[in-house]
């Protein structure tokens, strides 16, 4: 028994996973909205900015146009399956090259701290893929029947997957109300999922 087959029979890890989807996807869907918008990424352009400048880099994108708007669809994508549960191996999945991607910018360009943060999110998502990883062995050859452990009875249950999508909708109109404000949208992620711990635990007693 692997590291990752011990952890999936904790309630615990299970419930850190979940909300760990919740965390990232979300993220990943509140990014993606300003671009599906057709709108920029940073407050003001980029135009005079130095061309090896990350200002610049993101008024090259932002002027794209279509490829602008598909960066948000994907990113919206990959955020919707990781936060519906029942489809988060297969949204780790899609997440791992654009999470592996974002990072290699950051680093490639000058953003100060923002590595730190990227690269944790790039971690996250591989530890969400080792999470899963009896779903992907098939994929390589290898003998993949899924354990229908405790982390596949839990996370399978409908409070997680609707408040998952209760989240997806609450960052969409809360974007589209408020704009790019992450403290407001934030605190209502945070208020949701305190209401779903309590929720679970009332039910589970």
């Amino acid at each position: 028994m692997t590291i990752i087959d011990h952890l999936r029979l904790k309630t615990w890890a299970t419930i850190f996973v979940i909300y760990l989807r919740y965390l990232i996807g979300g993220a990943f869907v509140f990014s993606s909205i300003v671009k599906i918008q057709g709108l920029r990424f940073t407050s003001a352009d980029g135009v005079s900015a130095p061309l090896d400048s990350a200002w610049h880099f993101f008024e090259t994108l932002y002027r794209s146009g279509l490829y602008w708007n598909f960066l948000g669809w994907s990113q919206l994508l990959a955020g919707l399956l990781l936060m519906t549960q029942k489809f988060a191996a297969l949204g780790a999945l899609v997440f791992f090259p654009i999470s592996l991607n974002i990072f290699v910018i950051t680093v490639s360009y000058s953003f100060s701290g923002t590595p730190v943060i990227t690269g944790l999110m790039l971690l996250a998502n591989i530890f969400l893929l080792l999470w899963d990883y009896q779903k992907f062995m098939p994929l390589i050859g290898g003998g993949g029947a899924e354990n229908h452990s405790g982390a596949e009875v839990i996370s399978a249950k409908p409070l997680w997957v609707y408040l998952g999508l209760l989240l997806f909708l609450v960052t969409i109109i809360s974007t589209t109300i408020f704009g790019r404000n992450p403290l407001i949208w934030f605190a209502g992620c945070v208020l949701l999922g305190f209401g779903g711990l309590i929720v679970n635990f009332t039910k589970s007693k």
